[in-house]
């Protein structure tokens, strides 16, 4: 006989993800207008459309909240990442993917939330464990990438090597953010081509060596 409360279970879990989609989505909204002081328990039930305690029910507190929309980026970013490593050639693939990676940056409600939750982080030193952790597994993931195109090329690389093309990376892609709300009417297509450009040439720098030798 089938257990009554796995079988209940298993049947409400769609609609615990349902429900906790919805507040991170009504948490997202209340921290852009808000920011993460002013965003309240009783604001984000507010635009939910349910009682503080039914929030409380999924997360503990705001920084459990943030906790989830973080993962979720993480989650959105290791799954690109594992579709590069499937494809043909990965170097094409991380290079046309890009496209898809600046338009986001450039979002301006994605770009406030994200600046959002970066400026709380430099004040609560939870916030900034959760941002940090996740930064570091992105990191791994995209120093695993990265190495993988070079040694494909016939660079044999440092790890120290490999973590500053990371940085310069995340740091392309992470100024997209401030720049899409201080000059929101930049040219994305002429941006998106010159980051892949900036890409194509990350990837082809000489190695380790050669740049060594120079004077």
């Amino acid at each position: 006989m089938q257990d009554t409360d796995t079988t209940t279970s298993h049947a409400d879990a769609p609609r615990a993800t349902a429900r906790r989609q919805q507040i991170l989505c009504a948490a997202a909204q209340c921290f852009r207008e808000h920011g993460f002081h002013g965003a309240s328990i009783a604001k984000i039930s507010a635009i939910a459309g349910m009682s503080p305690g039914h929030i409380y029910h999924y997360f503990e507190n705001k920084e459990a909240i943030i906790a989830a929309i973080v993962a979720q980026d993480l989650e959105s970013l290791l799954e690109m990442t594992a579709q590069f490593r499937a494809a043909c050639n990965v170097r094409a693939a991380l290079i046309e993917r890009a496209a898809e990676g600046v338009a986001k940056q450039l979002d301006p409600d994605a770009a406030g939330l994200k600046l959002e939750i970066v400026a709380e982080a430099a004040r609560n030193p939870r916030v900034a464990q959760i941002v940090s952790e996740a930064d570091a597994t992105c990191r791994r993931e995209l120093a695993a990438l990265i190495r993988d195109i070079r040694s494909r090329a016939g660079h044999q690389d440092s790890a120290a090597a490999i973590d500053g093309m990371v940085e310069v990376l995340a740091c392309l892609f992470e100024g997209l953010l401030q720049r899409t709300i201080r000059n929101p009417g930049l040219d994305r297509d002429k941006v998106t081509q010159r980051i892949q450009i900036a890409i194509g040439d990350l990837l082809n720098q000489p190695g380790e060596d050669a740049l060594a030798a120079r004077p």
